[in-house]
């Protein structure tokens, strides 16, 4: 099943709108009562919620350190990756909001009103999404080409944990995370890792790899978006996670890290 909202040439991953839901619902209810007692609420709401993200963010940061630290120090900084720690952020915007001394009372009433609101929408939102089955077409049997010209059909490479990565040339954030998968190829035996070409030649997907020294294995050329079609996926980068039977655990949309990618590695068991 497809885990993001696409708008034309936009694409929306449903965890990013919800966030912006439970944001928004947060500010809606604390300007409400903002209003009705006469205060302004709406500045503490917003340093809640940016302490929060800030939080969340150093949370997962520490977690997946090592990732960090063995790639670039100052990916910590780049938030493209989607790494984050919503439970942490929630904590740390309510100690903000339970600890900071707010007068009148109101003031401190509506905040806290606001925040539960907002953890109620996420917390709700969640519920749901974790209901909706991120198990879309299990890995199917496509016929594609290699970059030699041998036909592959995608469903042989079940028997092993599966990360397929739908990419293109011409797509930025295709090109800035493909360093950090060629790595993980490279030193992740247990995992097959197979590069997806969306709608390019082998000859040009060939002449570009050769020109940036990437020896990357199974890279597979789809020229028709049969495997975008056949995973209910559009937007690329996607990279998609299947177990050992072939069954879809997780999908990114998005960039990867180095970080992101090992949280992903970790949800499938690897």
């Amino acid at each position: 099943m497809n885990n993001a909202l696409v708008l034309g040439p936009f694409v929306l991953s449903y965890s990013l709108l919800l966030a912006f839901a439970a944001v928004a619902a947060t500010l809606a209810v604390g300007n409400r009562l903002g209003r009705r007692a006469g205060i302004a609420v709406e500045p503490l709401v917003w340093q809640a919620i940016l302490l929060g993200l800030v939080v969340a963010r150093l949370a997962f940061v520490w977690e997946f350190r090592s990732a960090y630290l063995a790639s670039s120090p100052l990916a910590i900084f780049d938030i493209r990756d989607g790494g984050w720690n919503p439970t942490a952020g929630f904590v740390g915007a309510w100690l903000f909001a339970l600890g900071r001394p707010s007068r009148p009372a109101a003031l401190k009433k509506a905040l806290r009103s606001a925040l539960l609101t907002g953890s109620v929408v996420w917390a709700l939102g969640a519920v749901v999404l974790s209901a909706r089955p991120d198990n879309g077409p299990a890995l199917p049997a496509l016929e594609l080409t290699s970059l030699d010209g041998r036909p592959v059909n995608l469903a042989a490479f079940k028997g092993k944990p599966t990360v397929v990565n739908l990419w293109a040339t011409w797509c930025p954030p295709c090109v800035r995370e493909m360093p950090v998968l060629q790595q993980a190829q490279r030193e992740r035996a247990d995992v097959e890792f197979v590069f997806l070409n969306q709608g390019e030649s082998a000859e040009r997907v060939s002449a570009w790899l050769r020109a940036r020294q990437w020896p990357l294995r199974n890279v597979l050329i789809d020229v028709h978006w049969q495997a975008g079609a056949a995973l209910q996926q559009r937007a690329l980068p996607t990279t998609l996670f299947f177990d050992a039977d072939g069954r879809l655990v997780s999908t990114r949309v998005g960039e990867l890290s180095a970080a992101t990618l090992a949280e992903r590695l970790r949800a499938l068991g690897k």
